[in-house]
């Protein structure tokens, strides 16, 4: 059964004006029978609210280096398009994904309806790994240093800002944000107060700020 929630707004004949046309009803009391009202004529009864068809997919998750598969139910009316996240629920944990490409039989496409699709590839963004270039106080780039840093998908980074990880400290000097990454001007950004969360990040450039000392051995 579709679920409803107080004030939410659903497709349904009315009874009093219009018993052969769907009308706007807002829903005033959830459950097997959910209470509604007409918002053309305030008429209340009670309807059951028709079932949501959903269609079976893979999904291919990749996190951290890895990928696994596992399913998703989608409505069967729905389009789905790279860049949209979704909770994807496994047996060992309940993941938030965002898609990063749809296969259909025609290959890759960047946007189809649920039906045309036959596996949604996707990428785990609830936490993620950002990979760091950082490069010594004094500005040289020809002695640099890469690792990951694991973090939340939303925390944030801002170039111009210096941030601490147990024994790293850097200043961000630059951002270079992915592929599938929407909402931003540049994908390379390296102004004060540029910023973008960790799931967006491809890579940052960063200005070594921990006292420990480079060592070219």
């Amino acid at each position: 059964m579709t679920e409803a929630t107080p004030g939410e707004r659903v497709a349904l004949p009315c009874p009093a004006c219009s018993p052969d046309l769907e009308t706007v009803h807002e829903v005033l009391k959830p459950g097997g029978h959910v209470t509604v009202r007409c918002t053309d004529c305030d008429h209340v009864h009670k309807e059951q609210l028709p079932e949501e068809t959903t269609l079976q997919r893979d999904v291919v998750v990749s996190q951290d280096g890895e990928s696994f598969t596992a399913q998703v139910d989608v409505p069967e009316d729905a389009d789905l398009a790279v860049g949209e996240e979704f909770l994807l629920e496994t047996e060992e944990a309940v993941l938030t994904v965002r898609i990063t490409s749809l296969e259909t039989d025609e290959g890759r496409e960047e946007e189809a309806s649920v039906e045309a699709v036959e596996t949604i590839w996707s990428r785990a963004v609830g936490n993620v790994a950002v990979n760091v270039t950082m490069h010594p106080k004094d500005g040289r780039h020809d002695e640099t240093e890469s690792f990951k840093l694991q973090v939340p998908g939303d925390f944030e980074f801002v170039v111009g800002e210096t941030e601490a990880f147990g024994d790293e400290e850097f200043t961000v000097e630059g951002i270079h944000v992915r592929d599938d990454a929407h909402g931003y001007d540049h994908k390379k950004m390296d102004f004060d107060g540029d910023s973008a969360v960790a799931k967006d990040i491809n890579r940052l450039y960063v200005r070594d700020e921990s006292s420990t000392a480079w060592s070219a051995w």
